[in-house]
């Protein structure tokens, strides 16, 4: 196990309440023993203009997983925070709920790499995602 820190899916639901991740229904459904998982619904919310999800919106679930599996291998006052993301967009959704599998590449004493894959309901890859945190 990875995780420094322990955690419920009912906490880490908790923390989205009054945030972009709960504005979005990012639900995080599954803590791993080196993953951790969310997934968000294809809707209003996060479609663009022709009905597609938003880039945008599948790297605000990268990063939403890649920050909180972050934290979680940190101890005490430690904090991360994202220095870079990046995202290829490989496959299109049109509905039902995306799925984000975040694991790591890297957790270092001063930074992390995480990998965010996100698949949709016939766990097609539509995103793969990396995200660089600062451990501070």
């Amino acid at each position: 196990m990875i995780w420094k820190r322990e955690v419920t899916l009912e906490a880490l639901n908790a923390m989205g309440a009054g945030n972009m991740v709960g504005l979005l229904d990012i639900r995080f459904e599954r803590i791993g023993e080196d993953t951790l998982e969310a997934s968000m619904p294809v809707d209003g919310r996060t479609k663009q203009p022709f009905g597609l999800l938003h880039g945008g919106a599948s790297v605000v679930l990268a990063e939403s997983l890649g920050s909180v599996a972050g934290y979680l291998c940190t101890q005490g006052e430690q904090r991360v925070v994202g220095i870079e993301v990046n995202a290829n967009h490989v496959r299109s959704a049109r509905e039902g709920r995306v799925t984000g599998v975040c694991k790591a590449l890297h957790t270092g004493s001063r930074h992390q790499v995480w990998q965010i894959d996100i698949y949709d309901q016939q766990r097609r890859l539509c995103c793969s995602s990396r995200l660089t945190t600062a451990v501070l």
